[in-house]
């Protein structure tokens, strides 16, 4: 029996390839970099199945195939926003994610990077590898107590109620949740948490606040310039969900004019560059796209999307299909 054809857009982990390998007729992307979209063109004209990541750009543009031989799209990763709906609907695509299994460690990297920007760690390692540290002395880098704080959570799915557990089950924080649908009132429950009707009600209202929502068009810029306004003073902005989501410019000034006390970054809006001046505030802690970097969770990444094409390929519905 002829295996399906199937590319793998980025590298994988070793035991994610090897059983593609097994299963199917996979070409692996070797150089490991991101395909432009004429490459992409060219692979949905000859493979069956193509393994997207959030790196490759699925625009209109790269799914302007009509005689596209390709029929799902098997993406690594939760957020699809990188994949033009309508376009991969005209064509018939099939396209599935990867929920669930990574929502435990992009949830701990999220209060890892609130509880750098709180206690000022990115400021402090800076220093001591500077050669610039002085000595312990009472007013040095104080920062910000977490513990008994008020969180707003902007997108209530599994990460953010992983992020939701963490900080009041193991901080004491206070819990406001911003949803585009109603929240079940035993899911808030479980946290003690409260539903807030609009992000410009939740964000006076917070010390901290953490991005859960999906990127893509709808959120493009939610927070902005008028909204980062809203802020309280003294109060951090932790991002883990897309980079789009945040106006880089806007959040740049509430940093360096300390509209607001500090932010945390794991992604950016036309990653992997970086505005330079970002690299200039202080009170920014930035990491490298790092939420879902645990050898458990990428290898169980890899596993979901084998399942999804598993069920395609034998003729039943894929588990995770969004589109």
């Amino acid at each position: 029996m002829v295996k399906p054809s199937v590319l793998v857009t980025r590298r994988w982990p070793a035991a994610v390839e090897a059983q593609l390998a097994e299963n199917y007729d996979a070409v692996l992307n070797t150089g490991d970099k991101p395909m432009s979209p004429a490459e992409i063109r060219e692979a949905l004209k000859s493979y069956d199945a193509v393994l997207p990541t959030v790196t490759d750009t699925l625009n209109a543009e790269a799914l302007d195939v009509p005689a596209a031989q390709t029929r799902i799209l098997a993406n690594y990763g939760v957020g699809y926003s990188h994949i033009c709906e309508p376009s991969a609907r005209d064509l018939g695509m099939t396209v599935t994610n990867t929920p669930d299994v990574l929502s435990e460690c992009t949830a701990d990297l999220a209060m890892t990077l609130l509880s750098m920007v709180a206690r000022r760690t990115g400021e402090g390692e800076r220093e001591l590898r500077a050669g610039g540290w002085s000595g312990w002395r009472p007013t040095h880098l104080v920062g910000t107590k977490v513990s008994g704080k008020t969180l707003g959570i902007i997108g209530f799915g599994r990460i953010g109620q992983e992020m939701a557990r963490r900080a009041h089950h193991g901080f004491g924080m206070k819990i406001l949740v911003q949803n585009r649908s109603r929240v079940s009132p035993e899911l808030l429950q479980h946290c003690n948490a409260t539903q807030i009707d609009t992000v410009d009600e939740l964000l006076p209202q917070c010390d901290f606040v953490s991005l859960h929502c999906p990127g893509g068009v709808t959120n493009r810029h939610l927070i902005n310039s008028r909204r980062l306004d809203l802020m309280k003073q003294d109060a951090y902005l932790i991002n883990t969900a897309r980079g789009e989501v945040v106006d880089e410019f806007a959040l740049i000034q509430a940093l360096m004019f300390d509209v607001i006390g500090g932010a945390a970054l794991d992604v950016f809006d036309g990653e992997p560059r970086i505005s330079p001046d970002l690299l200039q505030c202080d009170n920014l802690v930035m990491l490298p796209h790092l939420g879902s970097a645990t050898r458990e969770a990428r290898e169980a990444m890899g596993f979901r999307v084998l399942d999804n094409l598993d069920d395609f390929f034998q003729g039943r519905p894929p588990r995770d299909r969004v589109i």
